[in-house]
């Protein structure tokens, strides 16, 4: 299964593509930048078509995206809806099936404690994968604790299905 994790943001998207067969292994990771100069119409059609490619490249099964925090600035958490708004255009275009985690989803499954900072995610990441370095930046490091989140709340869900129907 290969699930591409998405960090939204309209200045900065992290992505994030994870294979888990039999182990976790991270097959990419990165973030796609604007300029904050750049008019809000054209950040969010160049998001969709970069998006589209990395999808068109890595053909993840399913796609695991960030749910914006609204927290006290409800107009970063506006933008950031935009920006997922996008994300989600780009996979159900391509009939990929879409799963959304809160950022305490994400940092409770990856960090076990769900007030986690990004210095916390980045060092479990790169632990879970076995990479050599905190993958960088780090919209790119939260991209793939999605994709981890998510292949983790899939196996569970599997897990108790079985259980279920026994």
């Amino acid at each position: 299964m290969r699930i591409l994790g998405i960090d939204p943001g309209t200045i900065s998207l992290g992505y994030g593509v994870v294979d888990a067969e039999q182990e976790v292994q991270m097959v990419d990771c990165g973030a796609l930048g604007f300029s904050s100069q750049t008019p809000i119409e054209k950040r969010l059609c160049s998001l969709y078509d970069k998006l589209t490619k990395v999808i068109d490249e890595h053909h993840p099964d399913e796609v695991a995206i960030e749910e914006p925090f609204v927290g006290h600035n409800a107009r970063s958490a506006f933008a950031i809806g935009r920006a997922q708004a996008m994300a989600i255009l780009a996979a159900a275009n391509q009939g990929l099936p879409i799963y959304y985690y809160s950022p305490a989803q994400v940092k409770q499954q990856v960090t076990n404690y769900g007030r986690s900072d990004k210095q916390q995610v980045q060092e479990m990441v790169k632990i879970l994968l076995k990479l050599p370095h905190r993958p960088q930046p780090s919209d790119a490091a939260d991209a793939l604790a999605v994709a981890i989140c998510h292949i983790q709340q899939s196996h569970l869900s599997h897990w108790l299905a079985e259980r279920i129907s026994k």
